[in-house]
């Protein structure tokens, strides 16, 4: 065995049983050895006693000497007893124990740890919790098992409450055991070189691991490089600890990857660094906080031979390093791959390098800070007895992250006025009010509530005051003053005591919250120390020798990419342009499906969906289709086009790749979510096969399904797996012997086509095509949008028949945020809806009232509740929502559409949620009442609990619950009838003028002079299977006498006069809605054919005057009502006959037979009428509807050119019209002609390229003369009905497509 592996194997064996010594606690009581007892009497301190017989050598634990332990003559927070334990240790629980035989004990207290005397840390448990619990009596002992061990050689305990009826006593053990390292020391200008060996290099993964404590913001830690220019650097920059990966010297992007984790590590304190690197990715931990981080692959392969530490020192020249670029502070236990670096430092191994003044003990300075606690801090310390005449200077260093608070101020002397120094909007601004002379005000720096150290000098001298920042390095600010700036008798630093103190002192702005240091007065330091033994000055709410800031946006609660600012106290979270919401941005603020947007009573649009709520899935905009009685989510790609391919010479296959709008997640969980999803795939050939045969290898496939997706051999219609098209699964395929109609290989062009609808194998990401290479083959392809409808997460619900009855689900993990949402209808007053025990903590919803809902959790510091109060009862048996979320800032409660209801969180309290039963939904385990009634869509941190599944393996609890429409029916518009489904309902629009999802989308037309809509009403009587039908019936019929009439149209037009609506009878008589010549409404009747017509004439004037007008007429016997738009309702009254007898048709538009009608009417009836009608509803018969949408089934002829609009529509375009698509879904046949191609697409760019310059040629002179054709136009611009072939989605912008959204479908970003 060679020197150097006994070395290694030497260092290796010290190095773990060093780690065993240390560590040990883990195994029981290796580490928990008693620390104090043997200690003598000097090696105790204290602020004060009470006594020579109270002094701190009497607190050792158990002992009765003196007075049974220590006491201090005054009883509050600013005393503390302080134990040398002689060298660093490794400590690892404290004990307490009041004085021996008295009633003085603690309650709380703080524990603190130092390495010098000064500069003391404060311990905190998990949640950051650093109050310990004390004693309930003098002679039982309580003690604590520090969660994370601590290094230290100084003690100090802070009490913080004691016995009420005592006085501070105390008596104390600490456990733990040796701690030994190897330390090196660097001066800002020295380093060491390490040349790596292969043996030290060889290892499973490389690993570097030390400790540091740092006297300077910035420096390099460690520097590492190969011979491959790869090389890690670890550097410490403004006290955040980056990780750099570079490759060369280079500082582009591209060739460097950087990471950040740690802050304010410049706080004199060790903190621990490690890295460990695997294959691909790599562990960066800086004390409890370690972060995975994937390496970019061009910084995978590490080769590192060598390693500088303190300095970069790679390059061989040490003038080239910049000095401010150096560590300047200690390294302790440095390891690389388990060896200590240090240790072979010491032993001066030649593979070691020095570097200028490299030492190995740690040379520590004593920097004094004092912390500003709170707005009743602040530190005043007496000034200048004899103020010079020429005038003074003060100095002082600060870090804070608050924008505002006072630093210094003092009174001038004589009473001649006073200066403040101060921050505001994180600039330093100085003020000076003189009497008799112009208020000064001077400002300098920027951004210095960044939690950096900034120094801060005031200078009065000869008539001239300067205030700088930062030093040379920052900012400066001058003023000539008339007169002597000198300080008076008293200095305050902070705030100002509260009034009634005797010191006089004014502060006009708020308190500063930080830490402090560095204090002088004319160029002399002044004495914390002195000041915290109340020897010199005062203070309250300060802790002196320490700086207790803290970083709260170091790992920040902020989530889904919410920024993080702090104060002093709190952290904020700005979470705009998230599409998340709450205090620490937890909560979506979008819907989880189209669905849920739709039975908001939203329309057709694009919408952000965030499938997972407030998971990690960020949301997508997607479109929603809501023309139909299904809601289709409609996810886009690419190329929707169809797409021809033509024989290339060389080329056997042609292969094509879908890009889909949304990310891979969202895909998964919209699929998955879904209750169907399909997407169709199209297939025309000529002489072009598709799969050939179903034994042999298929000459085309496509890849779908999650993921990168599995090859999918068969086609549109067929089952997965079985290597055919739909037209052979039916047996009706153009040749029996195969399976698919292209693999006929006719000449004739065929196609094979259908939908897609095995959700496991959706979407469609590539096909490839086989069949391409014969110089007589030619194909078109294409694959539609992926679209999903029903949401089995909104409809999931379950019916609690019982209080007794409840379901349970898996603990619900929630620790730092959980939001819960569900919807709920009941008839009981009362009841638990979910509940979630831990130990002592807990989770609760329940309906407190009739009239309340009640929301309540524990998390360690005591039961918190928030509540809403409706203003309705919440027992009516209709849907209410709930929405409750807790994070650690705050809790909030929101029910419906209520304002929601927040408490804050305990500052510095516990912040884990932590639950360890069963989650109870519908009961309670602490047997509370449960509930009675349904909960429905239940989710809990975004995840849907499947409560439908649960209640069926569940006695008692019923799967599902109806009764929707009581909650939704005011949805269903325009006298459309709501429908109650099993897990849903449907708005039932047969009895309205409108269609649609809500019955709110209207039917209009656009009429010319020789249009005609009759509308016949059949001789029949309803049989009894009609009467019982849901669906009303769509004619009236003759045999019915009416003795009333509700007509409501509205129309558009310039035409005058013109006759918009006319009904006649068997007998002669009609009615008649027109417009006469002076552009006013008539309603005309005739219900007796012996008598001459009635005509009734509103007073609203102007209604040919090309703007859309509605109009209402009702009739009850004589009596007939007139409304036209907002104005006021016309009422007249007949004379004649009260009953309309056997109707026999209804006309819109140009009467051809006007045989019967009086001379006058007839002139009108011969003109027709030019413009829009819309929403023609005849008591429950919709002409328009039945002529535009059920030509074929409704007893309606249409004469003249009759077009479908939407000029009935206020808002909407006119040449837009929402259209929906429906696929057949079955195998197409032979076609005498080719396929109509959208888009011709080629493989040769060539092609490709002056394509696309005759498309852009093509579409810009298209768009020139539509905007021609447009101006020309009239205001009901529309589509041909008998014509359009509609599509139910848009394409996105880059598709190409000219399936665009229709211009009246809005477009929401919510």
């Amino acid at each position: 065995m060679d020197l150097w592996s006994k070395k290694v194997q030497g260092i290796i064996t010290q190095v773990v049983l060093m780690l065993c010594s240390s560590y040990g606690a883990t195994r029981g009581e290796v580490c928990h050895s008693p620390l104090v007892s043997n200690l003598l009497p000097s090696s105790f301190r204290s602020s004060s006693q009470l006594s020579g017989s109270h002094g701190p050598g009497f607190a050792k634990l158990n002992r009765r000497e003196g007075a049974g332990g220590w006491s201090p003559p005054t009883s509050d927070r600013y005393q503390w007893l302080e134990v040398d334990l002689g060298e660093r240790t490794q400590i690892t629980a404290v004990a307490t124990q009041g004085r021996y035989g008295s009633s003085d004990w603690l309650t709380a207290y703080l524990l603190m740890f130092s390495d010098t005397g000064h500069n003391w840390r404060q311990y905190r448990q998990e949640d950051s919790i650093g109050a310990f619990p004390g004693n309930s009596n003098a002679d039982s002992v309580v003690q604590h098992k520090l969660q994370h061990p601590v290094i230290a050689r100084y003690v100090r305990l802070i009490p913080l409450d004691w016995n009420p009826n005592g006085r501070i006593g105390l008596r104390l053990e600490t456990y733990g055991c040796p701690y030994n390292s190897d330390v090196v020391n660097f001066d800002g200008r020295s380093g060491l070189l390490y040349r790596l060996s292969l043996q030290l290099r060889q290892a499973s993964k490389e690993s570097f691991s030390l400790k540091f404590k740092t006297l300077r913001n910035s420096g390099i830690l460690l520097h590492a490089e190969g011979k491959g220019e790869h090389s890690l650097t670890l550097e410490l920059e403004k006290g955040k600890l980056l990780l750099l990966l570079q490759k060369g010297r280079t500082s582009s992007s591209d060739s460097r990857h950087v990471v950040s984790l740690g802050s304010l590590l410049d706080d004199h304190q060790w903190h621990h660094v490690a890295v460990e690197h695997h294959s691909t990715h790599l562990n960066l931990t800086v004390d409890k906080s370690t972060l995975w981080v994937q390496i970019p692959p061009r910084f995978t392969h590490w080769d590192h031979d060598q390693m500088s530490v303190g300095a970069d020192l790679s390059l061989g020249s040490w003038s080239s390093v910049g000095l401010n670029r150096n560590f300047h502070g200690c390294l302790e236990n440095l390891l690389y791959n388990g060896v200590s670096l240090v240790e072979l430092a010491k032993q001066r191994d030649q593979r070691v390098t020095e570097k200028g003044n490299v030492t190995f003990s740690c040379a520590e300075p004593i920097l004094v800070a004092v912390t500003f606690t709170s707005p009743k801090s602040f530190l005043w310390l007496p000034g200048a007895t004899d103020p010079s005449s020429a005038g003074t200077s003060v100095g002082l260093q600060f870090r804070t992250w608050n924008k505002a608070g006072l630093l210094l101020t003092f009174d001038l002397p004589k009473r001649g006025g006073a200066l403040w120094l101060y921050l505001s909007r994180a600039r330093l601004h100085l003020q000076i009010h003189k009497s008799g002379k112009a208020p000064l005000e001077l400002n300098a720096g920027s951004a210095l509530n960044d939690g950096q150290w900034h120094s801060v000098e005031l200078i009065s001298r000869r008539g001239h005051l300067t205030v700088t920042v930062d030093g040379d390095e920052g900012a400066s600010a001058h003023a000539s003053p008339s007169f002597v700036v000198t300080t008076g008798s008293h200095l305050f630093f902070g705030g100002c005591p509260a009034e009634g103190s005797i010191q006089e002192c004014m502060n006009p702005f708020k308190a500063f919250q930080g830490c402090m240091r560095l204090l002088t007065v004319d160029d002399k330091p002044l004495d914390l120390i002195t000041v915290q033994q109340r020897l010199m000055g005062n203070y309250s709410h300060l802790q002196i020798d320490m700086c207790g800031i803290i970083d709260r946006c170091s790992l920040s609660h902020c989530e889904h990419g919410g920024s993080c600012s702090q104060s002093w106290s709190t952290f904020h979270c700005n979470c705009s342009n998230t599409g998340y919401s709450g205090a620490t941005c937890h909560s979506s603020i979008h819907e989880q499906s189209c669905e849920a947007y739709k039975h908001k009573g939203n329309t057709s649009g694009h919408y952000y969906i965030d499938v997972d709520g407030s998971g990690p899935i960020r949301p997508q905009l997607i479109y929603c289709n809501m023309t139909e009685d299904k809601t289709w989510m409609v996810i886009q790609h690419n190329n929707t086009e169809l797409t021809r391919v033509r024989a290339s010479p060389g080329k056997n296959q042609h292969s094509a790749h879908f890009e889909y709008a949304s990310e891979e997640e969202q895909l998964a969980a919209i699929i998955s979510q879904s209750e169907h999803c399909e997407q169709e795939l199209t297939y025309h050939c000529r002489r072009s096969r598709l799969l050939n045969t179903p034994d042999g290898p298929p000459l085309s496939w496509w890849v779908g399904g999650p993921g990168v997706g599995q090859v999918q051999t068969y086609w549109s219609g067929a089952p997965p797996g079985s290597q055919q098209c739909a037209c052979g699964l039916q047996e009706n395929c153009v040749d029996s012997k195969h399976h698919c109609n292209c693999d006929a290989d006719l000449i004739e062009w065929a196609n094979d086509s259908g939908l897609l609808t095995h959700k496991e194998t959706l979407p469609v990401r590539s096909l490839v095509l086989g069949d391409v290479q014969r110089p007589d083959s030619e194909s078109a392809y294409r694959v539609g949008h992926l679209r999903c409808h029903g949401d089995r997460n909104v409809w999931n619900a379950v019916f609690f028949d019982k209080e007794t009855l409840y379901l349970h689900f898996p603990t619900f993990h929630g620790e730092l945020s959980a939001d819960i949402s569900f919807l709920f209808k009941t008839t009981s007053s009362s009841g638990v809806f979910l509940e979630n025990l831990g130990i002592k903590d807990f989770i609760r919803i329940e309906l407190s009232s009739s009239a309340e809902v009640l929301f309540s959790f524990d998390v360690g510091n005591g039961p918190l509740e928030v509540r809403v109060k409706a203003d309705v009862p919440l027992n009516d048996n209709r849907w209410h929502r709930i929405r409750a979320e807790r994070n650690v800032k705050e809790a909030s409660l929101r029910l419906d559409e209520l304002p929601a209801a927040t408490q804050e969180a305990p500052a510095d309290g516990h912040i884990h949620l932590q639950l360890n039963s069963q989650l109870f939904i519908g009961g309670t385990a602490s047997r509370q009442k449960g509930f009675r009634g349904c909960i429905r869509s239940l989710q809990l941190n975004g995840v849907t609990l499947d409560l439908e599944e649960r209640a069926k393996i569940t006695p008692g609890v019923q799967a599902g619950c109806p009764g929707h429409c009581s909650s939704y029916g005011l949805l269903c518009q325009n006298r459309g009838r709501c429908v109650e489904k099993s897990n849903s309902f449907s708005c039932d629009c047969h009895p309205s003028a409108y269609t649609g999802a809500f019955c709110d989308r209207e039917v209009s037309a656009s009429f010319k002079s020789g249009t005609s809509v009759s509308y016949i009403f059949k001789e029949a009587v309803p049989n009894e299977e009609d009467k019982s039908s849901s669906v009303l019936p769509s004619s009236i019929y003759s045999d019915v006498t009416l003795r009333a009439e509700n007509v409501s149209l509205s129309f558009r037009t310039s035409q005058s006069p013109a006759l918009l609506l006319y009904v006649s009878s068997y007998h002669r008589e009609y009615l008649a809605v027109l417009l006469n010549k002076h552009d006013k409404l008539e309603v005309r009747y005739r219900l007796d054919s012996s008598k001459d017509v009635e005509i009734l004439r509103s007073k609203v004037r102007d209604l040919a005057n090309g703007q859309l007008h509605a109009v209402t007429i009702s009739r009850l016997a004589d009596v007939v009502s007139v409304q036209i738009d907002e104005n006021t309702k016309e009422d007249f009254n007949l004379t004649s006959d009260v009953e309309f007898n056997a109707i026999r048709l209804l006309i819109l538009g140009r009467v051809h037979d006007s045989g019967e009608l009086d001379p006058e009417l007839s002139r009108v009836a011969s003109l027709g009428f030019t413009g829009c009608l819309s929403a023609v509803l005849f008591n429950s018969v919709s002409p328009l509807k039945a002529a535009l949408l059920h030509p074929g089934t409704s007893p309606v002829i249409v004469t003249g050119p009759l077009v479908q609009s939407i000029c009935g529509s206020t808002s909407a375009n006119p040449y837009a019209a929402e259209t929906t698509h429906h696929l057949s879904g079955q195998s197409g046949s032979v076609e005498t002609g080719q396929p109509v191609v959208n888009a011709i697409r080629s493989d040769s760019a060539l092609i490709g390229g002056v394509i696309a310059v005759v498309i852009f040629v093509t579409v810009s002179a298209l768009a020139i003369m539509a905007r021609v054709f447009y101006r020309r136009k009239g205001s009901c611009q529309s589509q041909e009905v008998k014509t359009v072939k509609t599509e139910d989605s848009p394409e996105l912008a880059f598709s190409g497509s000219r399936n665009g959204p229709s211009e009246n479908q809005k477009e929401y970003f919510i």
